[in-house]
């Protein structure tokens, strides 16, 4: 199980400015953390809560279909070609980082490659790379009106003869990309209501691509039940997710309302990624669920240990003290590498025999004593190793730790209105039907800001 250490945020190790007195902070809240657990697990089955998401892990009847698909496809593909964008490309990235072999494009079959902006640069330097007859599409959005993964898609689409090259996941019933799966005979997976993007990684948006590179999607829901199962206890004492959402919560109180995800492994970058995601766009939000105006939110920055000591703790321990620092540890990686012990007589020469190992675990305890030296808030979050099964503990606790923390702040967790703004700007200006009017406007708008 996950290991989670508050105590550098506690007021006993960095004072009482800039640290809470964690346990007795616990007990006050307990009742009103008990009561957003209840509430939580109470309306997961409800339509339209938007909690369906604590449901996936249980799906076992979705697992076995995946599974028959991959098997079904497997061999056939130098390529998994995934076109998405936000919730439907970032946890697959995430994942699909963290639990296949590092470079593992360069060798082995199928490569696996992420669409999940428009550059068009970028694109045309991949399609430039691989062989579309040889390469399976899966295209995701829900809505299927996604400007950027449709764009995307027709492109792609334009290349592919054969319709067996293309997968979808896409809302079961409606939506244009529903239409056009059923019209085109595409194979296809659904994207289930009740869902958001950014909670939907253990649906088929991502358990489809990582079963299709041959990770072990049964594997990462057991560990998803078991987090979940811990994560049922309402005593905040016992309960990461909602020790996490909390502490986050008062931090924000005094001042500190940035939180820094901070991996030290590279095979966890970007989780960071996908937490930024995730905490930005449940937590930030114009008004409360009375209809305050509160403009609330603690905006959250991705850092990886080692690289970023020497490009953001500078900032961390000496700039403005406004941060809660999230580091993850790993305590046990997959390979060791021993440093050879060479240049003896040199100021180097301490590394030799030593493992990379031990170096990149002193570079987080270094970090993280500098840190707490400097009375800056952090808290830890340990994984015995990175595999399928911590790997889904530690997604399915941070969403956890996200609604619980939308409940405190009294604000709609699940719903993106700032988003959606945008996109139907994007709509207007590229003349989709039905926005006329708004293009008109925004043609104004820019022109007076030229």
């Amino acid at each position: 199980m996950l290991d989670f250490d508050w105590k550098n945020a506690d007021c006993s190790i960095i004072g009482a400015e800039n640290g809470l007195d964690v346990k007795k902070e616990f007990s006050l809240y307990k009742d009103r953390v008990s009561g957003i657990i209840s509430g939580l697990y109470a309306n997961k089955d409800k339509p339209g809560q938007w909690l369906a998401w604590m449901n996936l892990g249980y799906n076992e009847a979705l697992v076995r279909e995946i599974n028959e698909y991959a098997l079904s496809v497997k061999g056939k593909f130098e390529n998994l070609l995934v076109l998405g964008i936000g919730g439907s490309a970032l946890g697959g990235i995430c994942v699909t980082e963290a639990l296949l072999k590092p470079y593992r494009n360069i060798n082995s079959k199928p490569r696996v490659f992420f669409v999940d902006n428009i550059d068009p640069d970028c694109i045309n330097g991949l399609l430039d790379t691989i062989n579309p007859d040889t390469t399976l599409v899966n295209v995701i959005t829900k809505s299927g009106s996604t400007a950027e993964t449709m764009a995307a898609f027709m492109i792609i689409a334009d290349r592919i003869a054969n319709k067996d090259n293309i997968v979808v996941t896409t809302d079961e019933n409606k939506g244009i990309l529903r239409e056009i799966a059923d019209d085109m005979g595409y194979k296809s997976f659904i994207v289930p209501d009740d869902v958001g993007g950014r909670f939907s990684v253990f649906s088929a948006v991502g358990l489809l691509p990582f079963a299709l590179v041959g990770i072990d999607i049964a594997e990462m829901l057991r560990g998803v039940r078991d987090m979940d199962k811990a994560l049922q206890n309402t005593g905040v004492g016992q309960n990461i997710a909602a020790q996490n959402a909390l502490i986050h919560y008062l931090m924000d109180k005094k001042g500190k309302n940035l939180s820094v995800m901070m991996p030290y492994s590279g095979r966890l970058r970007y989780v960071s990624d996908w937490y930024v995601q995730l905490w930005a766009e449940s937590l930030g939000k114009e008004n409360d669920l009375r209809g305050n105006r509160v403009n609330t939110g603690p905006t959250p920055i991705k850092a990886l240990g080692a690289t970023d000591q020497h490009s953001q703790i500078q900032l961390y321990n000496e700039g403005p003290n406004d941060k809660l620092i999230n580091f993850i540890r790993v305590a046990r990686f997959d390979t060791e590498l021993r440093i050879p012990e060479l240049f003896r007589d040199t100021g180097i020469s301490y590394l030799g025999g030593k493992t990379v190992n031990e170096l990149m675990n002193a570079e987080a305890d270094a970090t993280k004593i500098a840190v707490t030296d400097y009375k800056r808030p952090n808290v830890t979050i340990t994984l015995p190793g990175v595999d399928e099964y911590y790997m889904g503990q530690l997604l399915y606790m941070l969403e956890m730790q996200t609604a619980i923390a939308g409940a405190l702040y009294n604000i709609n967790t699940f719903d993106q209105p700032g988003v959606e703004q945008a996109k139907n700007y994007t709509y207007a200006l590229m003349g989709r039907k039905g926005y006329e009017k708004e293009a008109e406007e925004l043609k104004q708008k820019l022109s007076s800001h030229i």
